[in-house]
């Protein structure tokens, strides 16, 4: 039997999972690399002076599915044993399987491991497989006494390129699409501490344990996730979550939640271990530290951490966790383990209703924005920030689940709040924002819309925390109508009188309405990158333009509007011509008015992968007028001669564009759809406009799904006037204003029933 065949064996056996299944994969390896070894070493004279060694990642067994196979081919004397090396490494190759290969000296592998850390570190998992054993363990025991020689050296190398990576990689704890290996929280990061272990006793007692038990957690997914794909890579997309969670006899969400809580005590252990390695390292230490007596008493500041005097005790002082929390927030440290462990023991619950000092502490921790998350993780990691808010335990480690956001719950309205702390000169209450920050999803993970539960539970959150009934409205209409403006931003005609009048009618005053303005970037920001860009941020600042004036009296004609069409445009028009202009990102198309047009521009531009985000249309004197804005899918390289040469053709009937896009969709293969993921609808809002027909669609986005869609219209004869696009990670909610031909809005039922199933057969 072939390796490839014993592994694809061990593959078909569900019953491996994790550590049971990297066992047997060794198991298999291990003796057919040893008989490859034997082979190659059947009566050569260098047998004596070789050993076969493994290194790395196989050194110490963690051999997932796609692992590579991390191997040292050690040899005595002056001659490399080039010819042994490539009857072990080919028939590896033949196999199919990833090798990372050396043949040295050990000599030659100390000087190498003395600057380069990555070979250090991998001679400390050395495990001997075939050949001179005498030669692996003079190996083995040379490598370890350089790394403790060079303590200091590899520390500062090791600490330096450990924060490198979880920059570059992100959060595991609470990145929806987390790298499982590389990432914050992650399997690197144990590797690194066991490794910082065996140059200082670095860990505290318990740490071991706990990080077994979460390398148990990130392992078992990382294995199932080879198995799930098939391939090497450890980013656990949203794709694979389902896959992976029912391997392990969990569903995605029970799946996420567990590596979330495996990755925050990885995390939380790292953070503490590498501040106490930086202050053994550091060069001049001061033994004093930062205090002060008058506002920060019985708290002091050094070398990076927060800790308390010895004659404090936290039972006397209510107010001292949000006060050593807005300190370390301030200072840019960590509170101490040794002091949470105080706070946690002696600190008592807080005073229901909150008084006034309590409520002001939490707030100014809020402002102190990004530099208050870690604080507030720390906070919770030990239980103390759910004596505030015993509501956060739903959200904790919630995950979200959709490619639109990129963190879990928590972390999503941490980072809001901190997010809104950089925005506070914008509002009149900078308090109720950043609170309003944090809790507008804070009942996502409940029963029922998040939205109304949410305003429900703030209803009772926001006394307890102190505040009056008034200030109590303003945070319950927060979370009511913290999608409002970004909804009707993106999916209504902001020219439309009717529209700024039901938005100034639901925010109710300029000061909610500057709340939830901020807000919204706030929680756009915090969303992920497709949630928040110049073209959002300009459209929500438009809205909120027009909102204001209505408060204040004014008639929307009165304010200076974009003409549309423009003077030009009205020229370009009345000559009775086609035109097609693409300038930038704006596709602009003049052609004589009939039922398809907007369908057959739209093919156009989806054939040549390019994306709507926003479209503007209107008709006069026979002739229509399309305006659209476009992003492409392939980079700013946008070939707009071919397409403008191809938009001609699609105009004057020389396009097979249903063909052309049916062969696009099978080449760039849509992947398959999440289970997830909701059903398509069709909605017709009937208050957003006075002069169309407003038509909301929601779907799964997809290669020509708006062409689709538009040619749905025109199958009825239906002119779209206006279209605002919007994609939302797997998923588009786009708004046509749709009349008749005459200009009439469509009120018929029947004719509505039968546009729907038109439409829903066309995103489905």
């Amino acid at each position: 039997m072939t390796l490839a065949t014993e592994r694809s064996r061990l593959l078909a056996d569900t019953s491996l999972r994790g550590c049971a299944f990297a066992e047997a994969w060794r198991g298999a390896v291990d003796p057919w690399l040893v008989d490859r070894f034997n082979a190659a070493t059947d009566g050569s004279p260098e047998r004596g002076d070789l050993a076969l060694v493994a290194v790395g990642g196989y050194g110490r067994g963690d051999l997932a599915p796609a692992s590579d196979l991390d191997l040292l081919l050690l040899y005595r004397g002056k001659n490399p044993p080039g010819e042994v090396a490539e009857q072990l490494w080919y028939p590896i190759w033949d196999e199919g399987l990833k090798l990372g290969h050396s043949v040295r000296t050990v000599r030659e592998a100390l000087e190498l491991s003395a600057e380069d850390l990555d070979t250090a570190t991998s001679l400390l998992t050395m495990r001997h497989l075939a050949g001179d054993e005498a030669l692996t363990r003079e190996m083995a025991v040379a490598a370890e006494a350089q790394w403790t020689k060079r303590a200091k050296r590899f520390l500062t190398m090791l600490r330096d390129s450990v924060a490198a990576r979880q920059t570059q990689q992100g959060e595991v704890a609470f990145l929806l699409e987390p790298d499982l290996k590389e990432g914050r929280g992650g399997l690197r990061d144990i590797h690194a501490l066991r490794w910082a272990r065996a140059a200082r006793p670095v860990l505290e007692d318990g740490d071991e344990e706990a990080l077994a038990e979460a390398e148990r957690v990130l392992f078992d997914a990382r294995v199932e996730l080879h198995r799930a794909t098939g391939r090497v890579g450890d980013k656990l997309t949203l794709q694979d979550q389902d896959a992976v969670g029912a391997a392990l006899g969990l569903t995605a969400d029970e799946l996420m939640a567990g590596i979330a809580h495996a990755a925050r005590e990885v995390a939380w252990i790292a953070d503490e271990t590498w501040d106490r390695v930086g202050t053994s390292l550091a060069t001049s230490i001061s033994l004093l530290g930062w205090r002060s007596r008058e506002r920060a008493p019985g708290m002091i500041v050094r070398d990076g951490q927060l800790s308390l005097e010895g004659s404090v005790d936290p039972a006397n002082r209510p107010e001292l966790v949000l006060e050593a929390a807005v300190v370390a927030a301030t200072k840019d440290a960590r509170i101490s383990r040794a002091a949470l462990s105080r706070l946690v023991d002696r600190s008592p619950a807080p005073v229901e209703p909150w008084p006034e000092t309590t409520r002001v502490r939490f707030v100014d921790l809020l402002l102190c924005g990004h530099d208050a998350i870690g604080v507030i993780e720390s906070l919770d990691h030990t239980g103390l920030w759910e004596r505030y808010l015993p509501e956060w335990a739903v959200v904790r480690n919630r995950p979200q689940r959709n490619a639109y956001h990129r963190f879990t719950v928590d972390r999503h309205l941490l980072e809001t709040a901190a997010n809104a702390s950089q925005l506070t000169d914008q509002v009149e209450r900078p308090d109720l924002l950043v609170v309003g920050a944090l809790l507008h999803d804070i009942a996502k993970g409940r029963p029922g819309d998040h939205t109304e539960v949410g305003m429900e539970l703030i209803a009772g959150i926001a006394p307890r925390m102190g505040f009056d009934p008034a200030d109590s409205a303003v945070l319950v209409d927060m979370c009511r109508h913290h999608l409002l403006l970004p909804d009707i931003a993106t999916r209504r005609d902001l020219s439309d009188e009717t529209t700024i009048a039901m938005v100034a009618t639901a925010v109710g005053d300029p000061v909610r309405l500057h709340l939830l303005a901020a807000l919204t970037e706030a929680d756009s920001l915090a969303t992920g990158p497709a949630a928040w860009g110049s073209w959002k941020a300009e459209l929500v600042r438009e809205l909120v333009r027009r909102v204001d004036h209505h408060f204040e009296g004014g008639a929307q004609a009165s304010l200076s509007t974009i003409e549309f069409p423009n003077p030009r445009q009205a020229e370009l028009m009345a000559r009775g011509e086609t035109f097609v202009e693409a300038s930038g990102l704006t596709v602009t198309v003049i052609a004589a008015d009939r039922p398809g047009l907007f369908a057959r521009v739209s093919g156009v531009l989806a054939i040549e992968g390019l994306e709507v985000r926003a479209a503007d249309a209107t008709a006069a004197d026979g002739m229509a007028l399309e305006i659209f804005q476009v992003t492409s899918r392939f980079g700013s390289l946008i070939p707009w001669d071919r397409i403008t040469d191809s938009l001609h053709a699609a105009l004057e009937g020389r396009m097979a564009i249903e063909a052309r896009l049916a062969a696009r969709v099978r080449a760039y293969a849509p992947k398959a759809s999440r289970p997830d993921l909701p059903p398509p609808a069709v909605r017709f809002d009937d208050a957003a406009s006075t002069t169309a027909t407003v038509v909301e669609v929601h779907a799964r986005d997809r290669i020509g799904v708006l062409y689709k869609v538009s040619r749905a219209f025109a199958e009825f004869d239906l002119d779209v006037r206006t279209a605002k696009i919007q994609t939302m990670g797997d998923l588009i909610v786009d708004a046509f204003y749709v009349t008749h031909t005459d200009g009439s809005l469509l009120t018929d039922p029947d004719l509505r029933a039968e546009l729907e199933r038109s439409l829903l057969h066309a995103v489905s």
